[in-house]
């Protein structure tokens, strides 16, 4: 991590959260989440898959209404209230390539976002523990849609579809090993994050024998202080900025 992270910053209006499963956005910035959407930003969710591998007792047709419901409420707690789910694309073994780049480039013309978040699309996290290849590749693809959803000779199809070429201004990419900025994260948003987390009860159940709104406080103590000693104390999530 880097010795000191700059303010996150506040020259946005909209922002997509793009992540492959449900709950990513809950471990990874849901307290931020919280925090914007308490200031006025409006954010939408993308979700490329129903999170329908995720539950080793419950076969994907149960498990995937399952994940998403939850995931909707979730969504709900940190004042978000699109969310928008894929499909054609399986949980476990999402093919990064043109079918994912034009179906995310497709909900960034849809949404038209200043802000595009998504989850760590690196190797590793920063602990040096192996990352999902569903992360990996919804996170490199979500990168690449970014520049896709502008060009309007990419994907042209989109252009049929009456979706007009739109380029955010940037992204932020959650738990990522190489930050590079934070969001400031009060004790209203610490909490609404906390219930947004335990919302995925029926996860965080196949997760831990520990009560899920137990482990959802301990998961988002442990994010908010890691990156604390390099903002200042502050309670904090951090990004990377491309």
């Amino acid at each position: 991590m880097a010795d000191s992270l700059q303010e996150f910053p506040d020259d946005w209006t909209r922002a997509l959260a793009i992540v492959a499963h449900p709950d990513d956005i809950e471990f990874g910035a849901g307290p931020a989440v919280a925090q914007w959407t308490a200031q006025g930003h409006e954010v939408s969710y993308l979700l490329v898959t129903r999170g329908e591998a995720g539950i080793a007792d419950l076969a994907p047709a149960e498990c995937g209404p399952l994940r998403e419901a939850e995931q909707r409420k979730a969504a709900v707690e940190l004042g978000v209230h699109e969310v928008e789910f894929l499909d054609g694309h399986r949980d476990g073994t999402i093919v990064y390539g043109p079918d994912l780049r034009r179906d995310l480039a497709r909900g960034i013309r849809r949404h038209r976002p200043d802000l595009v978040i998504t989850f760590n699309h690196h190797d590793t996290w920063a602990s040096g523990a192996w990352n999902s290849p569903d992360h990996g590749a919804v996170g490199r693809a979500a990168l690449d849609a970014i520049a896709d959803a502008g060009n309007r000779w990419i994907h042209p199809e989109l252009s049929d579809e009456g979706l007009e070429p739109w380029r955010p201004k940037r992204a932020a990419i959650a738990g990522s090993p190489r930050p590079t900025h934070a969001v400031a994260v009060d004790d209203e948003a610490r909490e609404r994050a906390v219930r947004s987390l335990a919302a995925h009860h029926r996860y965080l159940e196949a997760l831990s024998e520990d009560p899920p709104a137990e482990r959802a406080r301990f998961i988002l103590n442990h994010l908010l202080a890691s990156a604390a000693p390099c903002f200042g104390g502050r309670s904090c999530v951090a990004f990377q900025i491309v």
